[in-house]
């Protein structure tokens, strides 16, 4: 007798099989070295003509990077500051290029592809093959640094006095002009969110624009009351993948990396890098609680 499953069962078989490859690599490909990372962060590791030997000591490793390393807490401290002041900017620039990118306009797949263009030219692939003499880009980011640096056509002043004269609080004038200093760096890690968002937007029922605009509702109580409750659940998506994205280029991951092959000192290197994840995953798992409960669902 053939057997039917429910809606439900439906649904988590689907949802097995959408993360059963991450799943088969994790347990064949990453699950060795992540233990083995624990093993290191607990030992003291030299290199043998063999391999290596390990000599377990405990929470040396713990202790040595929180109370005896000159920079590790320091550079903690300020890669989770710098996450917290560069999220809300990258947040509020995606949606706001995604809520223009959704509307109708001739050249929409070129604007498109051109806020995603900078995701590419900035990933590992194309610097390994610009390094290897596959490819070459020649000037492209000494015009962009240029322009960034001259700005001729910018005062910072200008907008400060017309926020300060809207009685704007200073705090948040110097946020937005850091914010406007920093748009080639925002735009380049914007390119992704930019995507995710556009996929929320055109998911968002036009028949639920229309009776807004038929009950005589303004575009700006269609965004409110209706684009942004719909895109929410997106935006949790996209604030838990941004942290993650800040964390995996800080200057935490870069001084765990000399720490283990330029100082040799590989124990020491993985407990960094545990801490690191712990610190990252506390992060996590409070502002997706925090966001969760404010997350509207539609059915």
């Amino acid at each position: 007798m053939k057997r039917s499953f429910t809606l439900s069962q439906k649904r988590s078989l689907l949802g097995i099989l959408f993360i059963l490859p991450w799943l088969l690599g994790f347990l064949f490909l990453f699950l060795s070295p992540f233990l083995q990372s624990i093993q290191f962060s607990f030992s003291e590791l030299k290199v043998a003509p063999n391999g290596y030997d390990l000599s377990f000591i405990g929470l040396d490793n713990y202790h040595h990077a929180i109370r005896i390393d000159p920079n590790f807490n320091r550079i903690l401290t300020e890669s989770v500051t710098e996450m917290v002041y560069n999220v809300p900017m990258i947040l509020f620039f995606s949606l706001f290029a995604a809520t223009l990118l959704n509307s109708k306009f001739k050249g929409r797949a070129l604007a498109r592809a051109i806020f995603f263009l900078p995701v590419i030219l900035a990933s590992g692939a194309i610097e390994e093959a610009q390094s290897a003499g596959l490819i070459q880009l020649t000037g492209s980011s000494q015009i962009a640094q240029e322009l960034g640096e001259q700005q001729n056509g910018f005062d910072p002043m200008i907008l400060v006095s017309i926020l300060g004269n809207s009685g704007i609080p200073l705090g948040f004038i110097e946020y937005i002009v850091t914010a406007v200093n920093r748009i080639y760096e925002i735009i380049r890690s914007s390119g992704v969110q930019i995507l995710i968002f556009l996929a929320a937007l055109q998911s968002v029922p036009s028949t639920m624009y229309e009776v807004a605009k038929m009950e005589g509702a303004t575009a700006y109580e269609s965004f409110w009351k209706i684009t942004f409750p719909m895109v929410s659940p997106l935006i949790l998506t996209n604030v838990i993948y941004t942290i993650i994205d800040s964390f995996a280029d800080s200057q935490v991951t870069q001084y765990i990396y000399e720490t283990a092959f330029t100082s040799q000192n590989f124990g020491l290197s993985a407990a960094m890098a545990w801490m690191y994840t712990i610190v990252v995953s506390i992060i996590l798992v409070v502002v997706g609680f925090v966001i969760s409960k404010k997350v509207f669902y539609y059915n």
